[in-house]
């Protein structure tokens, strides 16, 4: 007899001792409408310092097929995810968040786009609540950043998302540490289908996405799949320049026909302040992808795993996400008692 697809969830955990009793409830409620597939869910533990992990480790105690993977430290939520993603040996993998911001409900109609053949299915968000800033932010990431991106990423769209085993192989064999998955995973292609849900609030406690991470994600998009930046400083340098020759050329007419125009210290330390701004706004562009060059250069992998709590043995990518590095083993396998 044949065996039944898996369907993997890969979930980070920070600090969401409050949110995962009920995430597992429905994560069960969700996988009990699929009776055709075996499912297992990668908890990823990225430095939680409430007792998200003990908490984890009592369910899978209960029920093994919920798995802990314990990262060293916090490596971020990007990180995190890559780190669930390395370690999946689903059919089908979910992408989504423990604050229940991403329903675990819509996982069946996921996977009913799936059958019909699609490899991606990304959640876009219909409507979604919170602030009036941050939705405001959000809005305009998105758009500023399907008008200057070389590839085609959809607009309030995710990182939650259902993909074939397929697209997770493309994505993890992709080389570089700094990781916008939303991106990486327009980028790999393959064929995508969005499906639109309303957002709901956080279930219980706080964002640990803070304005400078939100800003710190934009700014990995922009300079991930864009080379627009840099353009715009060449385009705004020639802009500079040619008000410069203007200026001057205004000057020298204004002299020699003998036009009574104002002359002064106030236009000379304006021209300098704007000149000296755009000089260090185009630096600061330039620094950005330096710092992003000097970040992959360096090869230090995306994440480190403490521990793997599952029945299976860790993936041979074990650490890494380069396929190029050099493998290293795990160390060996014990279950919670």
């Amino acid at each position: 007899m044949a065996s039944l697809p898996t369907i993997c969830a890969v979930i980070p955990v920070h600090n969401e001792e409050e949110n995962l009793p009920e995430l597992t409830r429905r994560l069960r409620a969700s996988f009990e409408k699929l009776p055709d597939f075996d499912w297992k869910v990668i908890l990823v533990n990225d430095g939680s310092a409430d007792q998200s992990a003990s908490l984890i480790l009592q369910l899978r105690a209960e029920d093994p097929r919920f798995c802990l993977l314990d990262l060293s430290r916090n490596f971020g939520h990007q990180a995190a995810l890559s780190a669930g993603l390395a370690y999946s040996d689903g059919d089908v993998v979910v992408m989504m968040d423990a604050d229940l911001q991403d329903p675990p409900e819509l996982i069946p109609d996921m996977v009913s786009k799936w059958r019909e053949g699609f490899e991606v299915v990304y959640a876009v968000r219909r409507r979604r609540k919170g602030s009036v800033l941050k939705r405001a932010l959000y809005a305009i990431f998105y758009r500023m950043n399907r008008m200057i991106a070389q590839v085609n990423i959809p607009l309030d769209a995710g990182d939650f998302c259902l993909m074939d085993r397929c697209v997770v192989e493309a994505v993890c064999g992709l080389p570089e540490r700094n990781r916008f998955l939303r991106g990486l995973r327009s980028w790999v292609g393959f064929r995508q289908i969005g499906y639109e849900y309303d957002r709901p609030d956080r279930f219980a406690g706080t964002t640990k996405y803070s304005l400078l991470k939100l800003v710190r994600l934009a700014v990995s998009g922009f300079i991930g799949f864009s080379t627009v930046p840099l353009r715009l400083a060449s385009w705004i340098g020639l802009a500079s320049a040619c008000t410069g020759f203007l200026v001057g050329a205004w000057a020298i007419g204004t002299r020699i026909l003998n036009i009574a125009a104002p002359r002064g210290w106030a236009s000379l330390i304006s021209t300098i302040m704007f000149l000296g701004g755009v000089q260090l706004m185009l630096l600061g562009i330039l620094g950005e992808y330096v710092g992003n060059v000097n970040e992959e250069v360096r090869r230090r992998p995306v994440f480190i795993v403490r521990k793997f709590y599952s029945s299976l043995p860790p993936p041979a990518r074990w650490q890494r996400t380069d396929p190029s590095a050099p493998a290293v083993d795990p160390p060996p396998e014990r279950d919670p008692v």
